[in-house]
Parts: structure tokens; sequence; C-alpha cells
């Protein structure tokens, strides 16, 4: 499957969800795509990747898509995180905790920062890093999250690959250097806001009155 694809797959499910929640039992691709704002051709490229999902001229039915993407996702099964670096973002990643993901639970906070070290965030009791391997164990930690700057980020996510920890929610956008048998997923700000503007203003253009 494509990595774009898997990409959209949670937003699909997420939106299912809500149509599941709301007593739709079927959906065309064309009222889908006007839901979630995606072409509906990428809608039915994506599926087509999953199996035969739809029938043409009736649509998709619902309750089977949630069954699906949750099976691929993995949603029935907790999902314990880590999270390290406690600073601002850290923080309200604490407060906020995947309220709308039940499957998704931040289990431990971790940070180097002496201040830091022993306050509670969200009922979370932050700890020193050097007890995060132990926690990785104890807790059955299979994710970690960092928003460690880019300057000490490799230093955090070695300890984090040290721990045990093979896949990573990195929010510092310079690349670091893992094993082959982990995954570092970036979430790159600038960039994303970079990208939003410039197709704000392409489209913009493209859509002004001549002169």
């Amino acid at each position: 499957m494509p990595k774009a694809t898997a990409k959209r797959l949670p937003v699909y499910l997420r939106y299912l969800k809500m149509l599941g929640d709301s007593g739709v039992k079927r959906i065309k691709s064309r009222e889908f795509s006007e839901m979630i704002q995606i072409p509906s051709a990428t809608i039915r490229r994506d599926f087509s990747h999953v199996g035969e999902l739809g029938r043409s001229g009736y649509g998709y039915d619902v309750p089977y898509l949630i069954e699906v993407f949750s099976n691929i996702l993995n949603t029935q099964e907790e999902k314990r995180i880590a999270l390290i670096g406690c600073g601002n973002l850290g923080k309200a990643l604490l407060k906020n905790n995947f309220r709308r993901n039940e499957n998704l639970n931040i289990v431990c906070a971790f940070d180097n920062d002496s201040a830091l070290v022993g306050t509670t965030i969200n009922g979370l009791l932050v700890h020193d890093m050097s007890e995060l391997e132990a926690f990785v164990r104890q807790e059955g930690v299979t994710v970690a999250i960092s928003t460690v700057p880019s300057h000490h980020a490799q230093k955090a996510i070695d300890k984090i690959v040290q721990a045990g920890v093979t896949a990573i929610l990195n929010f510092a956008p310079d690349r670091v250097s893992v094993p082959a048998n982990v995954s570092v997923q970036y979430i790159d700000l600038t960039t994303e806001l970079q990208t939003l503007i410039y197709f704000n203003e392409t489209f913009s253009l493209a859509n002004s009155p001549k002169q």
C-alpha cells in the first residue's frame, strides 16, 4: 500500500465513524469526497488498495468500511505511548492525550529539565530520561513521541531506541539516524504551514478575476 494512502486511512476511519454514529449505513464516493475534501478518484484508488469495498451504483457500506479500516489500523489494541520532552508542545499533547482516539494513550512522560522532572501534567508524573528504559518495559510502551528541539533530538532518539521502542513520532524537522528496524515519522509544522500558504496563494491567483 502506498505511504500516501496509508496516511489517509485514519482520516477515512474518523469520518466513517462520524457517519456511523449518525446512523448512516451507505455512502457514495462523491458524497464522501464532499464531506472530507479529498477527491473521489483518490478515495476510490485508496480503497482499491484495500480490496473490493464497494459496488458500482450502490456505494460503500459504512459499518463494513469501519470494520475493515479498524482492523487494518488495529484500533482494538491499546497503543501505549511515551512522551519525551515536556515543554510547551509536550504539555499540550499531555493535556489532550488523544481524547478522540480511545486506543492511543500516553502513559508516561520524560524530560531532562530538573524544573520539570517531578511535576505532574494532566495526572502524569514527569520522570527523568534515565528512567525511560525501565518504564518502557514496565508500561508496555510501543510508541514514543519526541518534542525535543532539533539540536538535542538525536540524543533523545538514541535513548528511545536504546529503550526498545521502534515507532517514533518526531516533532523536530531535522532527520535523525536510527536502525533499519525503527520507523520515524516527522512532523514539521513550518513545512506544513509553508505548503498551506503556497497552495492557498496559488489557488487564489488561479481563481482571481481577470483584469
